[in-house]
């Protein structure tokens, strides 16, 4: 999708940001544009580690308990089953 954007699709993008937020709101929605990359790339890691933590772990009570469904959570049968 942006492999074929060039250097002026990319002025063009930056002049219609700067139309909308105004010079001095572009400082403040690039710091928050980054740490919200910071944050997000921080919690794929956590994400990343509890997955091996829990592999390496061989816990295997995690993995029926994800297949069985909840009290809260109703089952959702197809139209041929209503008769159960």
């Amino acid at each position: 999708m942006f492999a074929n954007m060039t250097g002026w699709h990319l002025l063009i993008v930056l002049a219609v940001i700067l139309l909308l937020f105004g010079a001095s709101r572009l400082p403040a929605l690039a710091k928050s544009m980054g740490q919200s990359a910071k944050l997000f790339k921080r919690e794929i890691r956590s994400d990343e580690d509890v997955v091996i933590v829990d592999s390496a772990a061989g816990d295997e009570s995690a993995t029926k308990r994800a297949a069985e469904p909840s009290v809260g959570e109703s089952v959702i049968r197809p139209a041929g089953h209503l008769g159960d």
